[in-house]
């Protein structure tokens, strides 16, 4: 047994892997201990205090705590190893890269717990949709800022000379600039959005094919929900390129129909027909004061009478419009106004 612990495998005996090994499990056994602590003992200790700051410190750092705590346990654990300069070298390096991302991912997490807790309620509370509008673009720069810094830092960190890789990006920023020619016209259009206004958040817009509430504006993209329910995301150039339709912005919704009546209306009830079409119109709530009724034309199947009124920004204009069709229904049947309906007479020669 002994001389199988005396064995020599790359450089360590097997004895010496089993410790390094038995440490790599210690610290997996201490990160999950640590874990435990946090999201039990400590989480129901300061549960127990007024602010809410501290719970979501505790919550956010749980994870990443517990994993740093197992990092180093396997970094320790490969210290005892007898390794040659370059491998060394190359994980502590690797453990570094490591530890600076994961000191991101708690800053990151920190920071969403942050923008969830205060910021989005604070939004919410405002009357301008502008900190609406700008919170998911902070929210988006800050992680990129957080994570570019800590890449740059952890692959420093680990060796790699990043002046000399800025310098090379520089050398091809030319190229980079042609490829990404599209992402800068979407920004430049994400930045006319901001400054012209022609819609913000949840208004129903009309843009190509496309009709829906605007649910996200970004600086890239804006998010629109059509009426069917979907979500479409739309590159912000677009917007800058093709006619935009803000259909909520509307003053009054105008509502244009037609009205056929037999050819056996007398021009009594025509008259009359004119008169109710206007009475209607103004005594619903939801319409303005602006009503069109006019005896159009004699067509092939009826006598046109067309009839428009405006529905006030706000309405509920699905109801109104119903509400004013079934009380035209109503009182031309009490009046004896028939509608008219396409007739066709054919004529046959006997014999």
């Amino acid at each position: 047994m002994y001389e199988m612990l005396t064995k020599e495998y790359y450089g360590n005996t097997v004895k010496e892997w089993l410790i390094a090994l038995a440490i790599v499990v210690g610290a997996a056994v201490a990160g999950k201990i640590a874990y435990w602590i946090l999201s039990g003992i400590v989480k129901r200790a300061t549960a127990k205090t007024e602010t809410r700051i501290d719970d979501l410190i505790v919550d956010m750092a749980e994870e990443p705590l517990a994993l740093v705590v197992t990092i180093f346990g396997i970094w320790y654990a490969v210290g005892t190893l007898h390794l040659s300069e370059g491998v060394r070298g190359w994980l502590d390096g690797g453990v570094q890269f490591v530890v600076v991302l994961l000191v991101a991912w708690l800053v990151t997490r920190l920071f969403d717990a942050f923008f969830k807790e205060y910021l989005i309620p604070l939004a919410e509370k405002s009357e301008t949709d502008l900190d609406d509008q700008l919170l998911p673009i902070v929210r988006r720069g800050t992680k990129f800022i957080v994570w570019a810094m800590a890449i740059i830092m952890a692959l420093n960190n680990a060796g790699y000379n990043v002046g000399a890789a800025l310098a090379g990006l520089g050398i091809g920023g030319l190229a980079l600039a042609m490829a990404s020619k599209d992402t800068v016209a979407n920004m430049f259009g994400g930045l006319t959005i901001f400054m012209d206004g022609p819609f913000k958040l949840n208004d129903r817009v009309k843009i190509g094919d496309y009709d829906g509430k605007i649910t996200e504006i970004g600086l890239r993209s804006t998010r629109l929900e059509t009426l069917e329910g979907r979500m479409v995301t739309i590159p912000n150039a677009k917007f800058s390129e093709n006619a935009v339709e803000n259909v909520t912005a509307e003053p009054s919704r105008k509502v244009v129909s037609t009205l056929g009546l037999v050819y056996d209306t007398k021009p009594d009830q025509m008259k009359d027909a004119l008169a109710t079409l206007k009475k209607i119109a103004d005594d619903h709530e939801a319409t303005e004061e602006k009503v069109l009724v006019a005896f159009t034309e004699f067509a092939d199947s009826s006598m046109n009478l067309l009839f428009i009124y405006y529905i006030k920004a706000g309405a509920d204009i699905l109801q109104t419009q119903t509400d004013i069709n079934l009380a035209i229904l109503e009182t031309f049947t009490e009046k004896g106004l028939d509608m008219a309906y396409p007739t066709q007479t054919i004529l046959t020669q006997a014999g």
